[in-house]
């Protein structure tokens, strides 16, 4: 059987496996590492902040408020940088200079601090500059990114891309344009890959810095499901603590 005999969904999730894979053999280091500073993070009591803008920003939301996920993660949730209310409108304002080092302003970071960035192509000005601007402040910077991808496109409003600037970088695998599968008679890729493979990174580090926590005597909080029957009071006290 060959590939073309395979349908597109199944051509998809078999690509998807590949790169997790591919992550599991080649980026283990560097999610290590990532797991390292987290870890690190919640046994100092510091604080783990999360960004994305477009469709990277359900990377950042995936590490909050989750069942089995860190209590302690504040995700830096800008409205305008989300697609829900005008995607023309997040699309220019990731380019935007400067608006990066606003949103760290009203975010309350410190040194000591980690903030995970996600951005596919690591190209648009936000990301670059939110990375750069944290790590100024002090705050170890984890980028999950696409190394394919950034290597295909020249970087905007300025001459670095976010795997430039980031302490750690993880790379998802994925190809220009994020899009994997070819059907024939269309012109252009579709199902792209990077929210799913991210998704199992992100957890992943999550995993192992509660591992690592633990080993050291610090028992980190983490969220139940809110759909067992225990959950709701579980968390409301989680949240509680939180603020």
């Amino acid at each position: 059987m060959t590939e073309n005999d395979i349908g597109p969904g199944r051509r998809y999730l078999a690509e998807v496996a590949r790169l997790i894979q591919l992550v599991a053999d080649e980026e283990w280091e560097n999610i290590a590492a990532a797991a390292r500073a987290v870890s690190t993070a919640l046994v100092a009591g510091r604080g783990i902040h999360a960004f994305g803008s477009g469709h990277s920003h359900l990377l950042a939301e995936e590490m909050y408020y989750r069942a089995g996920g860190l209590a302690d993660v504040r995700p830096i949730l800008f409205e305008g940088l989300m697609l829900h209310a005008d995607a023309a409108l997040s699309t220019s304002l990731e380019r935007l200079s400067g608006l990066a080092a606003v949103l760290l302003d009203g975010h309350n970071v410190a040194a000591g601090d980690v903030l995970l960035v996600f951005s596919n192509s690591g190209r648009n000005p936000v990301a670059v500059e939110l990375a750069t601007e944290a790590r100024n402040r002090g705050l170890t910077v984890i980028a999950v990114t696409s190394r394919r991808h950034s290597a295909s496109t020249a970087p905007r409003g300025g001459d670095r891309r976010l795997l430039d600037v980031a302490d750690i970088v993880i790379d998802n695998g994925g190809a220009p344009g994020d899009a994997a599968v070819q059907i024939p008679g269309l012109d252009r890729a579709v199902a792209p890959t990077s929210t799913a493979v991210g998704a199992s990174i992100v957890n992943t580090i999550v995993a192992e810095a509660v591992a690592l926590a633990v080993s050291e005597g610090v028992v980190p909080r983490v969220y139940a499901s809110s759909n067992i029957d225990e959950g709701d009071a579980i968390n409301a006290l989680l949240m509680e603590r939180r603020g």
